[in-house]
């Protein structure tokens, strides 16, 4: 049901888009324009770095690597948390021609030195905490605003897919360590990702978050960092680098946050601890809320703008399409509607059916997406990309529906596609079901192997502190929600749910657990 959240007003956005060809010039409009103005809170003691000192220490950063030997367009792999080193290394290795790529810094040794050796890495950025070895290790002093820039072994050459000129940066995918591939993205894809989302939020200097999702996935990076960066905003890194529910409304209300973005598992985690933690809606001035990375649960989303008194935006995306695709629009833009996806954002759209034939409005295909910020494909991996690449189309692997208003509605992963009999049930929106029922915290819905029919359903299910609910009475409220080949043949009740370092579920090692 579409849902007016505010007035019936649906002007033209007079908002501009911030002007950048990159990550190497992301700072220049605010440096001209508001030097002055805060870039960045850092630290425990959550000291402010103004955009002209933010500036000076990327220059700094540039010069000091540009003097190291490295080429212009050589690969620099970056391992550090959300800190300022972790910004200063990656604006630094832009300006000074070299790509980028983010690596988890919570990755085993072993994983950590497949995946720098996969980029072909002529370098690795380390923070001063972190033991990588063979890493140049990157210090701030941040009161002093100086770089220390120890330089460690430039790598060796061995395997690494050689980079695009134009390539700015190197993600890896939010799937599990083991399934991770490697998506370049030009300056032109970081453009028009960063453009779209600060056209989509009308975010100006005027607006301040708190960083919440890790800056080595797209979501932290180009929804949070670049594109606050980019428009003028503020943005609170929290001390060690890490998001804290305990310290997460202090570090709001230290730079009046006018917005957050995270993933629905730490949304259900403020929520849970709302009653404990959640200073009141006049805490902060919260435009709104946004959540991505994996579906959000509708009561949940209702709850939610209840308890923080702002709307609750889904959005849609993923690294291949430079993170976002699709979002709920502000209030003043347009409808919310509960259980969508919203609406495309600088993107070409299509719901198409298994011969790639586009599907009539309401029909569900898997979804495809075509657009500026689409990137071209996986490194050193030609049989994923001819997989999922098809002719400047971007095949995403998810089940999804238009409605008559171009609003997306998403039913799931086709890989997770559970065959029960001859009918496929999507374990989402089973979960979806799950968490309605109440005392339930979370839940994780698998195939469990059966000679007869195939696959049977099975659930895993999280229930909340102080809730004393048994399989039987979560199958029962399932009987009474769900069509027979959907209500689960197995439930258990568990302590906790393995995730991805996203935040999304990590169904490989769900299998593995339960199946």
């Amino acid at each position: 049901m579409a849902v007016s959240t505010a007035a019936s007003v649906r002007g033209v956005s007079l908002h501009r888009p911030p002007a950048l060809t990159g990550l190497a010039d992301l700072l220049d409009q605010s440096v001209r324009e508001r030097p002055a103005a805060t870039a960045l809170v850092v630290t425990a003691d959550r000291v402010r770095l103004t955009y002209r000192a933010l500036d000076t220490l990327v220059d700094d950063a540039a010069r000091r690597l540009a003097r190291a030997g490295l080429r212009r367009g050589d690969t620099v792999a970056l391992v550090c948390a959300d800190t300022v080193e972790f910004v200063v290394g990656l604006l630094g290795t832009a300006r000074a021609g070299l790509v980028a790529a983010p690596v988890d810094p919570g990755w085993a040794a072993g994983q950590l030195a497949d995946r720098i050796e996969g980029l072909g890495a002529r370098a690795v950025l380390a923070s001063a905490d972190l033991d990588v070895p063979g890493a140049w290790t990157l210090g701030v002093d941040v009161p002093r605003t100086a770089v220390e820039l120890e330089p460690g072994d430039l790598c060796e050459r061995r395997r690494g897919p050689g980079p695009h000129p134009d390539d700015s940066l190197v993600l890896f995918t939010v799937g599990t360590s083991d399934r991770a591939k490697m998506v370049p993205l030009t300056r032109a894809n970081v453009t028009a990702a960063v453009r779209g989302i600060c056209g989509t939020y009308e975010l100006g200097p005027g607006d301040a978050t708190v960083a919440v999702m890790p800056f080595f996935h797209s979501h932290g990076l180009l929804a949070t960092l670049l594109s606050s960066l980019a428009s003028g905003g503020c943005v609170l890194l929290p001390d060690g680098g890490r998001f804290s529910a305990a310290t997460f409304w202090d570090d709001v209300r230290a730079v009046a946050a006018t917005w957050f973005t995270a993933v629905p598992a730490v949304h259900e985690l403020l929520l849970e601890r709302a009653e404990l933690d959640y200073p009141g809606p006049g805490a902060a001035p919260l435009k709104f809320v946004r959540s991505a990375g994996a579906p959000l649960n509708t009561a949940t989303q209702r709850a939610l703008e209840r308890t923080f008194g702002a709307p609750l935006l889904t959005a849609y995306g993923m690294t291949e399409s430079t993170h976002q695709v699709t979002s709920e629009p502000l209030p003043q833009h347009g409808f919310l509607k509960h259980a969508s996806a919203g609406r495309p954002t600088g993107v070409e759209l299509r719901i198409a059916d298994a011969d790639g034939r586009p599907c009539p409005t309401g029909t569900e295909g898997e979804v495809w997406v075509r657009g500026p910020a689409v990137a071209r494909g996986y490194l050193a991996d030609p049989a994923a990309t001819a997989r999922s690449f098809l002719d400047g189309w971007l095949r995403t692997g998810d089940l999804g529906r238009l409605d008559e208003d171009g609003y997306l509605f998403l039913s799931g992963r086709i890989r997770n596609l559970i065959h029960r009999g001859g009918r496929r049930i999507s374990p989402e929106y089973v979960e979806d079901i799950l968490a309605g029922c109440p005392g339930v915290l979370e839940a994780a819905v698998y195939g469990l192997p059966d000679a007869e029919l195939g696959q049977r359903v099975g659930a895993a299910v999280v229930v909340r502190e102080g809730e004393y609910l048994g399989s039987e009475q979560v199958l029962h409220y399932c009987r009474g929600r769900l069509a027979m080949p959907g209500v689960p043949d197995r439930v258990e009740i568990v302590g906790a749910l393995p995730h991805t370092a996203q935040g999304g579920l990590d169904r490989q090692a769900i299998r593995a657990m339960f199946a």
